[in-house]
């Protein structure tokens, strides 16, 4: 959702004199729809569901949904009427992109977030005139595709306003203490907050903690933070979910604990912020394949969720007593980022709406 944005924001401020029209498709109650129309972007729904890993139970109603929701693409498509259209993934753009492919509507670029594309990705990339990659490993996964650029990936606006003294007073923390932001996204990780919250008595020792443990956990979190010593809890800020100071918390942070969702390898290279990625275990290996590749640039170390309790506290000190090493990822992160991955991105979909750049 949130590269799709950034890069659909950026069209319609560099663009102010043409004026595009854009109209953003999604799920009927997807969690996109109050940000997407919050951002003066049209919205309109339609009936989505997946299919891939529906027990049979589910299927047949899941696959009429698909049918109501291509029907319902037919009818938007027959009314707007686009020139290009911009997909990142996920079940909801499959009927969308049958019906542009079926009717000739519109030229059409797929974005691949993460490093492996997932299913819907890969039946996308039957119907895109061109794909825009992350990173240059993933070509190995679009052979014979539609023509192929790697732009990186675009970071959500707003992240990149803070220098570091400002990110540090916005959560009114030391400048003389190292700092640990602990994140599983926008939903929490319960098996990141567990760990973590058990292990605040050592960490908070030698270390500022910034937690945002989502609402799922927050329970949970809150009772372990009323538990804290008063000399510890001092050095403890917990959040519920961050939007506007996203960008704060990623600046003023030295060692980051998180999953490996695509914006790891937006997010991480453009802050230079060495982390701690801890793949999601349930989720094909998306997150493992994104976690591996910035291991292997000496950009990261990766915990496996299920060692998190036993070795989670003892990497982020050893890691937070070697600055050497903190420094080296740093350098090694700051090496694969690409600012300019939103302007990019929007230069594709206006060469593919000039009849330019088309496969």
């Amino acid at each position: 959702m949130y590269p799709a944005l950034a890069v659909l924001l950026r069209m319609k401020t560099e663009s102010a004199a043409a004026s595009p029209e854009i109209l953003w498709v999604g799920g009927e109650s997807g969690m996109e729809v109050e940000l997407v129309k919050r951002e003066g972007v049209r919205f309109e729904g339609i009936p989505s569901a997946g299919v891939h890993g529906v027990g049979l139970r589910a299927l047949p109603g899941n696959l009429w949904r698909l049918w109501r929701g291509f029907l319902a693409c037919l009818r938007i498509l027959r009314s707007f009427r686009p020139d290009v259209l911009f997909f990142t993934g996920g079940y909801v753009a499959v009927p969308m992109a049958f019906a542009s492919w079926l009717t000739g509507s519109g030229k059409r670029l797929l974005y691949v977030p993460d490093i492996e594309p997932a299913l819907a990705l890969k039946v996308l990339a039957r119907f895109a005139n061109a794909i825009a990659l992350t990173v240059e490993e993933s070509k190995a996964y679009f052979r014979g595709k539609a023509k192929l650029s790697v732009t990186g990936y675009p970071l959500r606006p707003g992240l990149a306003r803070w220098t570091r003294p400002q990110a540090l007073q916005v959560f009114n923390l030391r400048s003389d203490l190292p700092v640990l932001l602990v994140t599983g996204g926008s939903k929490g990780a319960r098996s990141i907050n567990r760990a973590i919250s058990a292990g605040l008595p050592h960490l908070l020792e030698s270390m500022q903690v910034l937690h945002i443990s989502g609402n799922l956990d927050w329970e949970e979190v809150e009772q372990a933070r009323k538990g804290l010593p008063e000399h510890l809890a001092v050095n403890y800020r917990l959040f519920p979910y961050l939007h506007e100071e996203m960008g704060a918390a990623l600046c003023a942070a030295d060692l980051a604990v998180m999953r490996a969702g695509a914006s790891t390898l937006g997010e991480l290279p453009f802050f230079g912020l060495p982390a701690i990625l801890v793949p999601y275990p349930y989720a094909w290996r998306y997150q493992k394949v994104n976690a591996a590749y910035l291991v292997d640039q000496g950009a990261a170390e990766m915990c496996a969720d299920a060692d998190l309790s036993e070795k989670v506290v003892p990497l982020v000190k050893a890691l937070m007593d070697d600055a050497v090493r903190r420094q080296k990822m740093h350098a090694a992160l700051q090496a694969l980022a690409r600012p300019e991955a939103v302007a990019e991105i929007a230069g594709l979909l206006g060469g593919l709406a000039e009849g330019k750049g088309v496969a």
